[in-house]
């Protein structure tokens, strides 16, 4: 059977606007694919290929307490052995003051010593090298330290107890392509300074790093391998270049997870607006169809020559949707910029594009199956007498039904680690959707039912149930994805205003780290007030009621997890916003034995009943408690808290540093960290409303980012509305025509078809609306523990706002209906 290509020309130039909205509904459904994708993939190459660089070294091995003595014993014997050169460095905070000035700065100390960067090259302003000028008693520091202590190369900076001098300015650093959440700029110091700075206190939060380089590349993996048999479980992580993840990998693993979501979404959302589009296109052509087979024509004829219509509009969809993708991808580059390493290069993925055709070709498929297969029972006596028919559901619905799915779980699955948290997800929007569908459906059903006096009004609600109408998938459409926006703005509100706009005006805004309890009398003394100090004993969970912690299992969970260094302290009492959920006291009298109050917050991570019993580590040393109660925080305050509280007795004694918050006016701030700082250079301080404007700053750049994705799922629904529209195009200008002749004006037209698009626009935003401050509130009070605001008048301007937009795209639609004059219409009947 031949194809006609005329005939297929034909029918896409006499439905221009439909065959264009087509067109768009492809290309939104592989626009956000594309650029994720793309993205995605042009990232992780880009990133493997400077993987040494990003990690200065071939096998990395990261520790926060001193590395043990069995994997010293290995590395030296690896070096002795000339399979591997070693380099070491330490990360920390630490307040450095200017005595020039008298100015302070929590800084980020990195200590290395003469053979670091194995890999890669730090770029310095002076366009030296960094060995040559890092040398004892000189430091490189990052240009934004320099700024905000006023002072420029040359300067003294007092680092601990030491004097030191800048010697230079770093540029790029190459295993530090990004640290979205640090807290102070880069200070680069000699290893041969570290005795010098006497910062190495008990407890000190100190990250210790040895970087090893190969001598054959060919024994990465078996060197690592014994490495890994000679490491603390736990404690001490061991990983190649090829398989570990840098700071800024799983930052943007983790959005991109999220935005791959978001586009899987978009994805299903435009699928509903191909099946909308492709229905209107065929029900306007079904006339040229009854004519064909009337002619003589068989099924096969048409459904071959509809569908390559389809197809080829289809095919016209996913080129555009690759182009704008690509076009997308390169401002997704240009907005992460901020986190992206400064050399990276985000190049056309073409395994990526030939991802997107397949799926594209899939999508069209699965969601244009329906609407074609209902062309096999066309029959032109339908079509002639103009009377309209009952669809069946048959297998060809059922198999449409599944394989779109499957789609939806395949996605979903495609992009998830956690296969259990993808499924969950999944369950979770199908959970949404349902919501939405029911709440549309019973919100129509009482519509439709309900006796209406205004004429308009009723007439309005006559329409949105017309042959051939597609109202309840536009609601469900516009619904849901109103209800991501809805949701995102809902939930970025509340943050903002428990953490950044309504900051407490009691609650501490500095807070020092580190101090060791022989100086607790005397930091009294230099702050001039008595606040309360919190020990904190640093340790691993290594096992609960005696299973072994299966440490490499739980980093895989995306959650927190019970892998990662705890804060243990030690108290007798509750703090002012605990209370006791289980176990009536903070510890029992008449148990014996070390005893462990558990906040419900660690009952996320694992299961865990009072009367169970954790095993912990510190520095090495097991200590086995039982579990006496579980606390829980009345509200989510700035005050300090623990996950778990021991008994005085118990640790008291352990390594251990001291921790305090405190309120101090912002013009003093600097003044205090001045004076604690030249008393203790041991101590840091941390100033919190520095934190918040990180934090805010971050919070409006990532959401704007979600935010652009959630309008292309409005950009569907809006789409799936205007193909209905013009599906109903014929009928719509027959009601105009009928509501002339009886004497109606163009206005009351216009009023119809205008209170219609509010119907529709009114019972989409209000469902969304309910659905999103539902949830909001679920995620703001058990995910996030903050107070929830519903932000009624923000609500409301989202509704009016909805409803404006949706009134103009209806209005710009139905131009050629108010035109229409009932003479002209009459004519053409006649004609027909």
């Amino acid at each position: 059977m031949f194809i006609h290509r005329k005939f297929i020309i034909r029918q896409i130039t006499r439905s221009p606007k439909l065959a264009v909205i087509l067109i768009l509904c492809v290309t939104l459904a592989m626009v956000t694919v594309v650029a994720v994708n793309g993205f995605s993939k042009s990232l992780n190459r880009s990133l493997g290929n400077d993987a040494k660089a990003l990690h200065a070294g071939d096998i990395i091995v990261r520790s926060n307490e001193d590395f043990s003595e069995r994997l010293e014993t290995t590395v030296s014997d690896m070096a002795a052995r000339g399979l591997v050169t070693a380099s070491r460095y330490l990360e920390f905070y630490s307040v450095v003051r200017s005595p020039e000035n008298n100015t302070s700065v929590l800084a980020q100390l990195k200590v290395v010593d003469a053979e670091y960067p194995f890999y890669g090259r730090l770029e310095l302003a002076s366009g030296g090298r960094f060995r040559e000028i890092l040398s004892p008693g000189q430091v490189v520091a990052e240009r934004n330290l320099l700024d905000r202590l006023g002072i420029s190369t040359g300067a003294v900076l007092k680092v601990g107890f030491a004097e030191l001098t800048v010697r230079d300015v770093v540029i790029k650093e190459p295993d530090r392509p990004v640290n979205v959440f640090s807290f102070g700029p880069r200070l680069f110091v000699s290893v041969r300074d570290l005795a010098a700075l006497q910062l190495m206190g008990k407890g000190s939060r100190i990250r210790r790093v040895l970087l090893l380089k190969v001598s054959d590349e060919t024994q990465l993996d078996a060197l690592a391998r014994q490495l890994s048999d000679s490491a603390t479980p736990g404690s001490e992580r061991v990983a190649t270049y090829k398989t570990a993840r840098s700071r800024v990998k799983r930052f943007l693993d983790d959005f991109l997870f999220f935005l791959n979501l978001v586009g899987v979404f978009i994805l299903m959302v435009s699928g509903i607006g191909i099946q909308s589009a492709c229905s209107a296109f065929l029900r306007e052509r079904q006339k040229t169809a009854a004519i064909v087979k009337t002619m003589g024509a068989t099924s096969g004829f048409i459904r071959l020559h509809f569908s390559t219509v389809v197809l080829a509009l289809g095919l016209i969809g996913t080129v555009l949707g690759i182009l704008l993708g690509i076009g997308l991808q390169h401002l997704l580059g240009i907005l992460l910029s901020e986190f992206l390493p400064p050399d990276i290069r985000l190049d056309i993925s073409w395994l990526g594009i030939f991802e997107a055709i397949i799926l594209g070709i899939i999508v069209v498929l699965l969601f244009t199956l329906l609407p074609l297969s209902r062309l096999k029972d066309l029959k032109p006596v339908y079509i002639f007498r103009q009377e309209t028919r009952r669809v069946k559901r048959g297998g060809t619905f059922v198999a449409a039904l599944t394989g779109i799915t499957g789609l939806f779980f395949g996605m979903i699955l495609w992009h998830m680690d956690d296969i259990q948290f993808g499924l969950y997800f999944a369950l979770g929007i199908c959970g949404v959707i349902l919501v939405t569908t029911l709440s549309a459906q019973a919100a129509l059903f009482v519509i439709k039912r309900f006796h209406l006096r205004w004429l308009t009004a009723r007439q309005a609600v006559k329409g949105l149930f017309r042959p051939g109408n597609a109202t309840r998938s536009i609601v469900v459409t516009l619904s849901s994805a109103l209800c991501v926006i809805f949701s995102i703005y809902m939930i970025e509100k509340n943050l903002a205003a428990s953490f950044i706009d309504s900051y407490p005006q009691d609650a501490p805004n500095l807070f020092f780290i580190d101090i060791q309890p022989d100086q607790v009398n005397e930091f009294t003394r230099v702050i001039g007030d008595a606040p309360t100090y919190y020990p904190v004993i640093r340790a691993r969970i290594s096992a609960h009621n005696g299973k072994v912690i299966d440490q490499e299992e739980e980093r895989k969970r995306r959650q927190d997890n019970l892998s990662r260094l705890f804060n243990l302290t030690y108290r007798e009492t509750l703090l002012p916003d605990e209370t006791i959920i289980e176990g009536g006291a903070l510890f029992r009298t008449d148990w014996t034995g070390p005893q462990v109050s558990v906040l419900d917050t660690v009952l996320a991570m694992k299961s865990m009943e009072v009367g169970d019993h954790l095993t912990f580590k510190i520095q090495g040393v097991p200590l086995t408690a039982r579990i006496s109660s579980i606390r829980t925080r009345v509200k989510e305050t700035f005050s300090p808290f623990f996950y778990f509280v021991f008994q005085d007795a118990v640790l008291e004694k352990a390594p251990q540093s001291i921790f305090t918050a405190v309120k101090v006016p912002g013009e003093q701030v600097a003044e205090i960290q001045n004076r604690v700082v030249e008393k203790f250079p041991n101590v840091s301080a941390i100033d919190l409303s520095d934190t918040i404007a990180v934090f805010a700053g971050l919070m409006t750049k990532l959401s704007g980012i979600i935010r652009l994705f959630a309008f292309l799922s409005i950009a569907a629904g809006i789409l799936i509305m205007v193909s209905a529209l013009l599906a109903t195009r014929a009928d719509r200008i027959a009601e105009s025509v009928y509501f002339k002749i009886l004497g109606a004006g163009r206005r009351f037209v216009l009023v119809v078809l205008t209170m219609e698009n509010l119907f529709i626009g009114g019972v989409s935003a209000l469902t969304a609306l309910v659905i999103a401050q539902t949830g909001s509130f679920l995620i703001c009070r058990y995910v996030f523990r903050v107070d929830y605001h519903p932000y009624l008048l923000s609500s409301v301007a989202m509704m009016f706002g909805t409803l404006v937009i949706l009134s103009v795209v209806g209005r710009l639609s139905a131009a050629g209906i108010l035109d229409k004059k009932p003479s002209t219409y009459l004519r053409e009947r006649h004609d027909e």
